[in-house]
């Protein structure tokens, strides 16, 4: 007969996110997780796989429960490009933050720390970043539509630079202590879309 869980999964799988967000891939061990977790060492393969496994699942979960909270005013209907300058701030503020600089961006610390030698990490890291670029796409082209965005600015080149400078935002804001830093690069690129 077989065992039933004692402990839930989808809790787990949370909880191993925010430790791995918190500590990064190579510094979670197994015996971090099983601990953190409060499971055995069976059950978290049995239920999880590998630690790197475990790893793409948190990342999965993290980009469902993320991204979308952190990108809906991109899609509201009316004015576009007050949410697109309110999304630049609410990264920089975010970034100058320091809770955000214990953590930083789980999808930036993957990119930074497994992409460029885990084509699955890679992957999942282009996926949030397509779908980033995608809804400042349609954004500055509504804008662009309603007359808020002059006619001869490429909306599909802005999308991109606000893409990269919003990661490295991400990425500055978790090693610098001057939220000025951050702050000034996000009105300095906000000031390219008048």
């Amino acid at each position: 007969m077989a065992r039933t869980r004692e402990f839930d999964p989808d809790a787990a799988l949370q909880s191993a996110l925010e430790l791995f967000w918190r500590r990064g891939y190579e510094a979670t061990s197994v015996a971090d997780l099983v601990g953190h977790l409060g499971i055995g060492r069976a059950s978290l393969y049995a239920t999880f796989g590998t630690k790197r496994e475990l790893y793409l699942k948190a990342l999965d979960r993290y980009a469902e429960t993320h991204d979308p909270q952190l990108l809906a005013g991109l899609s509201r209907p009316g004015p576009a490009l007050p949410a697109v300058r309110e999304v630049v701030r609410r990264f920089a503020e975010e970034a100058a933050s320091p809770r955000q600089r214990l953590t930083g961006c789980f999808v930036t610390n993957t990119a930074a720390e497994l992409a460029p030698h885990d084509g699955d990490a890679a992957r999942r890291v282009e996926v949030s970043w397509d779908r980033f670029e995608t809804l400042l796409h349609s954004a500055l082209v509504r804008a662009q539509g309603q007359g808020e965005l002059p006619g001869g600015r490429d909306p599909r080149a802005l999308a991109r630079m606000l893409l990269v400078l919003l990661q490295g935002i991400r990425v500055v804001g978790k090693a610098s202590d001057d939220p000025a830093r951050v702050r000034d690069a996000a009105e300095q690129a906000l000031a390219l879309l008048d």
